[in-house]
């Protein structure tokens, strides 16, 4: 059940799914949902439409350890207020998503996070691992998209929409799914931690993908892609020093281990 206003909780608690709570960090707000330790089946069934045998094999994933997820991804004001720059292609405003960022971009902004020192005592900022994205995407859905297996142009914007954007959208303008979380699909792609490689059925508990690789993984669409690409279990993978007018990141805060 989603839980609007979970400013009283502290950051170590394990609360309901979505519970909501904020960080202001140089004067700018930053929404966390937390999302709590569970079981989810990540990929898809080949039944599918858009299914990519291998890439996206059916397999159990148990994630022990519950973490904070930015409510958004990373906004234009989010990242000049860490870093003191806007590296985006469209600069629209404080409100919408920061792309045209490599990987490494997202690196150095946690590492200018980690200077500020406001991370609660025994948690730490940084991107999502690829299992720990595609749950947060699901919020308990089994579906395609987290509103049903039937694309809805009105609930995200990608490029295959009959009312498009044609750019970035500001965060928010979407409806969020199940646990609060906005623009999982659709909007800007978003670099994750893993490095890209393919699956297999069997079971896994916290994996963090590959020791190495030759792409980063990125995952949830965009303005210029397509409706396949938005789905919860779709993945892409890039460059790690690649940059793109349809790719930001997001956040999470999470206890270290």
């Amino acid at each position: 059940m989603l839980c609007e206003n979970g400013e009283h909780i502290a950051w170590d608690a394990n609360p309901a799914a979505g519970t909501r709570k904020t960080l202001e960090i140089a004067g700018v707000e930053f929404p966390f949902r937390y999302c709590p330790p569970g079981t989810f089946t990540m990929g898809s069934p080949a039944s599918e439409t858009g299914f990519w045998a291998f890439r996206e094999t059916p397999h159990s994933v148990t994630l022990t350890r519950g973490f904070w997820t930015l409510e958004t991804p990373v906004t234009q004001g989010m990242y000049k207020a860490v870093d003191g720059s806007n590296p985006s292609a469209f600069k629209f405003g404080k409100r919408f998503p920061v792309e045209n960022v490599s990987w490494f971009h997202c690196q150095a902004f946690l590492e200018a996070l980690e200077r500020l020192n406001v991370a609660p005592t025994g948690f730490a900022f940084r991107l999502l691992t690829e299992a720990e994205w595609e749950y947060a995407c699901r919020a308990g859905t089994s579906t395609a998209y987290y509103w049903g297996d039937a694309w809805d142009d009105d609930r995200a914007n990608c490029g295959d929409c009959q009312n498009r954007d044609a750019a970035p959208s500001a965060v928010g303008r979407y409806d969020a799914n199940p646990w609060g979380l906005f623009d999982m699909s659709g909007n800007v792609a978003e670099w994750v931690a893993d490095w890209y490689g393919e699956y297999d059925a069997a079971p896994q508990t916290d994996p963090t993908g590959p020791e190495s690789g030759k792409y980063r993984v990125t995952r949830g669409g965009g303005w210029m892609g397509r409706v396949e690409d938005c789905r919860s279990a779709a993945r892409s993978a890039c460059d790690a020093e690649a940059r793109s007018m349809t790719l930001g990141f997001r956040i999470v805060l999470a206890r270290k281990v």
